[in-house]
């Protein structure tokens, strides 16, 4: 199996950027120097002129999950394409190709034009691409560049035709490869039962324009917890997807030597382990292949609670890797703090903020307890001390975050840290 691989001189290229106001939280005297040279100093975030609220990476928790999620996938023979979306840093794209991921997955094609700025070789799109603009571009991008490789979504027998259309029209020479993507009622995007997935399939067959290689589908949409009744669910969705790449395969519709079989956010990856990597058919080649991406930072919220890893009694777990530092500005009465951290600065759709820990102006940092925050506004938290841990303003709040998905979009470069000690700064492309 050919490794996807990214352009390393473009990569190159963001150390030379420089930093200055419009990367927020920077020390003033960043200003005017390159995103490496900054990235070289060794600053720390606390002594040398951040401003907060301050969003940081932790090193050694991102390092343990890319291994622990490349062994995972590599001992039960499954391939990695992580949702890029995630993050949109094509820093930790390119951590993630070196741990071995198969591919990069994107979502639209504004983030797809991102890869490619970036040389990345392998991508699937986890959609059905059906404006004509995106798919004159794509058109273009595959003809420019042999090694491109390049996948998405049919879920209709009108998106097939439009795609056919479009793609004609723009003289496409190569054919875009698709994958049929079976959905479920009150799911996602996604066929809605076995028999219109046939269809979309057999339109596909008769395109001149596109290549059927595989089955997509997505069971994150269709449970919320790891009770027994969400996860019946998955894998019945599960199974369903299996019976159709079978079926498709009687059919003599996939026109490839190995037939792709994807699914998988980061709650129920193990199910889909399970579901992608049993026997098959004699005669049906499957390379089965798991999308989560929210594995490279995990939280402290959604993914702590749900995560396979986490549930499981062998496996070792993913570490938290974000946290976001605020200050405290205002006690205005008893019992409530307000912190300089809101809606435009951590993630609050899965989970608020977790207050975990408490750094006063001698510079001691200790755990913070018995509080919590109970809203956020644009750029204030409101943390509620109801008898815990004493703060005072000017104090420091660290925050662990749920939901990374709805984090990195609010920072143009984050800080990755040892301890306080920056050792590299990830520039996001949102």
């Amino acid at each position: 199996m050919r490794p996807a691989t990214i352009n390393r001189d473009a990569l190159a290229a963001i150390r030379v950027e420089r930093v200055d106001w419009r990367f927020k939280g920077m020390p003033a005297a960043t200003f005017g120097a390159t995103i490496g040279e900054v990235a070289d100093r060794a600053l720390d975030v606390f002594a040398d002129g951040f401003v907060g609220p301050l969003l940081v990476l932790d090193a050694d928790a991102v390092e343990h999950n890319l291994r622990t999620m490349a062994g995972w996938c590599a001992g039960r023979g499954l391939a990695l394409a992580p949702h890029g979306k995630t993050t949109m840093a094509p820093q930790l794209f390119a951590a993630q190709l070196d741990h071995g991921a198969w591919a990069i997955t994107a979502a639209n094609a504004s983030q797809l034009r991102v890869y490619r700025a970036f040389g990345v070789s392998r991508v699937l799109l986890a959609n059905q691409l059906v404006d004509p603009a995106a798919l004159r571009w794509l058109a273009a991008e595959l003809d420019r560049d042999p090694d491109f490789e390049f996948a998405c979504w049919v879920d209709t027998v009108a998106g097939v035709r439009l795609m056919t259309d479009a793609l004609t029209a723009a003289g496409a020479a190569r054919p875009v490869d698709v994958l049929v993507e079976l959905g479920a009622p009150g799911g996602r995007t996604g066929a809605r039962d076995q028999d219109e997935a046939l269809a979309v399939a057999r339109t596909v067959r008769d395109s001149p324009a596109l290549r059927l290689v595989g089955v997509a589908g997505y069971e994150g949409a269709l449970a919320h917890d790891a009770g027994p009744a969400a996860l019946s669910t998955v894998d019945d969705f599960l199974a369903g997807m299996r019976s159709l790449t079978v079926r498709l395969a009687g059919a003599g519709l996939f026109d490839v030597d190995r037939v792709i079989v994807t699914a998988g956010g980061s709650a129920f990856f193990d199910r889909v382990a399970d579901a992608l990597t049993g026997p098959w058919p004699d005669g049906l080649p499957v390379l089965g292949v798991l999308r989560g991406g929210a594995y490279l930072t995990h939280d402290d919220g959604f993914y702590r609670g749900i995560s396979p890893l986490a549930r499981s009694t062998t496996d070792t777990p993913f570490r938290p890797a974000l946290r976001a530092w605020a200050q405290v500005t205002s006690r205005p009465e008893p019992g409530l703090a307000l912190l300089t951290a809101g809606k435009r600065d951590v993630s609050f759709d899965e989970g608020l903020p977790e207050p975990q820990l408490v750094r006063d102006a001698e510079g001691t940092v200790r755990p913070i307890t018995g509080c919590r925050v109970t809203a956020l506004n644009d750029q204030h938290a409101f943390l509620d001390l109801a008898g815990g841990t004493a703060v005072e303003v000017g104090d420091w709040v660290g925050l662990g975050l749920s939901h990374p998905c709805t984090v990195f979009d609010k920072w143009q470069l984050v800080p990755m840290v040892r301890g306080s000690t920056v050792v590299d700064l990830i520039r996001t492309f949102f």
